[in-house]
């Protein structure tokens, strides 16, 4: 291990001394100092290992050999302004250009998707001269004030919806307002859409962008109805809009059968603008916007100069091409595929014998595990989640954590070479600590834990 500088203790006076309170630690009563880390494994002061579920933005796994590589090969060579003429960005602009569909051409790159999302707002609202926007309710989109101002998740929580924001339903078949035993879903959550810009056109208003993750995630690991996207997309465009889909959680792979989460709409679904970000670099602030050549053109046509120091220098690029290459050469898509419907089929197993366990869904390696207090009526079980949480790290070295309106949706998002022994292992601990708390009858909902 390499030396330390402080104590734990030390290390977390001064960060609660010298840091923003707002500004959270995982497991805050009982933080754990990490060292060191690599592939699915995080590993303490102390030198114990901990087994990383929720690390989606070390997408290739942590400190991986070829990134590391990568990033001090480019970085002893040049680190310029994006500005200068250099081989790295349009290399790897054609690499991502590869993955997408062909109208999604150009790329604007930047630091994080926060960024992305904010100059996805721009170019929607300079292309389509319009201002409002459609978002999903319970949506995060990142911590500028821009996209707090479109992320239901935040905004109820500070000042509240601003006019020109408009939330539909969230997709959700298990828990919303249509459900699995609907006929068509898709089309009726997109029929819900539809009736929302006719409101906001009776207003006098008019849309410039629907705005969604292509897999929701705050909002519990949701998995969108088969036909959603379309019919959406048909509605918002012939109302004056484009669509934006939000891929800084699933992009890259994360999904397996997909490089992009939005493909699992079917391959006749393209979206005008697509934001990535957190897996891109695995690690390294890299983030990046692809759009059409025509909103492009109108972007440009403002005569106002777009640049990012920081995005698309040199180094970003290297990190980003070498992660294309490890997910391509170790097959990680495939692992995602195998080793998530393992994970699945593991815990629709674990369903069957846990009645507190409403829902599994999910898809690669985006999973989540719904509890509950009833079945029936599907009241969240959040404080058992907590519960289930805490055990798991305490016991089992093992860190997950939770996501959902309610925090109730346990929620797998691993590095990309998690495996099945790794899914075998989690699942085992989840089973012990529920047959546990359903032997000595406890009623966590009614408790303080």
């Amino acid at each position: 291990m390499a030396e330390e500088r402080f104590r734990k203790e030390e290390t977390l006076e001064m960060r609660q001394r010298l840091i923003g309170q707002s500004c959270r630690l995982f497991y805050s009563e009982d933080p754990v100092k990490i060292v060191k880390a690599r592939g699915q494994y995080m590993f303490d002061e102390n030198g114990k290992r901990y087994l990383d579920c929720i690390s989606n933005v070390q997408h290739v796994g942590h400190c991986h050999p070829a990134i590391t590589k990568a990033a001090t090969a480019q970085m002893d060579l040049l680190n310029a302004n994006s500005r200068f003429l250099h081989d790295n960005i349009v290399l790897y602009a054609d690499r991502l250009a590869a993955t997408l569909p062909k109208k999604l051409s150009v790329f604007y790159f930047v630091n994080s998707g926060s960024e992305a999302n904010d100059l996805a707002l721009r170019l929607a609202e300079q292309y389509t001269r319009h201002e409002d926007v459609v978002v999903l309710d319970h949506a995060y989109h990142g911590h500028l004030k821009s996209l707090i101002d479109i992320s239901p998740y935040k905004f109820r929580k500070l000042a509240g919806q601003k006019e020109w924001v408009h939330v539909a339903p969230l997709p959700d078949t298990y828990r919303g307002i249509y459900r699995e035993e609907h006929p068509n879903p898709g089309q009726a959550y997109a029929d819900t859409v539809k009736h929302l810009i006719e409101e906001i056109n009776k207003k006098g208003q008019k849309i410039a962008a629907f705005f969604a993750e292509s897999l929701p995630s705050v909002g519990g690991q949701i998995i969108l109805p088969q036909g959603y996207f379309s019919k959406v997309a048909e509605h918002v465009r012939s109302a004056g809009g484009v669509f934006v889909a939000d891929e800084v959680q699933t992009g890259f792979g994360r999904t397996g059968t997909h490089f992009w989460a939005f493909q699992l709409q079917g391959e006749d679904f393209c979206p005008d603008i697509v934001t990535m970000g957190k897996p891109m670099g695995n690690g390294h602030p890299l983030a990046c916007v692809a759009t059409t050549v025509e909103i492009a053109r109108a972007f440009t046509a403002n005569g106002v100069e777009y640049f990012n120091t920081f995005g698309g220098t040199p180094v970003s690029c290297a990190i980003g091409l070498a992660v294309l290459d490890v997910i391509e050469k170790e097959d990680l898509r495939g692992n995602a595929v195998r080793v998530g419907a393992h994970l699945k089929d593991l815990l629709k197993k674990l369903q069957q014998r846990h009645e507190i366990i409403g829902d599994v869904r999910g898809v690669g390696l985006f999973v989540g595990l719904e509890l509950v207090i009833d079945r029936r009526t599907k009241t969240p079980a959040t404080k058992t989640a907590a519960w289930v949480v805490k055990r798991l790290k305490e016991e089992d070295q093992i860190f997950v954590s939770t996501d959902g309106p309610w925090e109730s949706v346990l929620k797998f998002k691993p590095p990309m070479c998690f495996s099945m022994e790794d899914a075998e292992l989690v699942v085992g601990c989840i089973d012990r600590i529920l047959t546990d708390m359903e032997a000595k009858n406890l009623k966590l909902e009614n408790e303080d834990i």
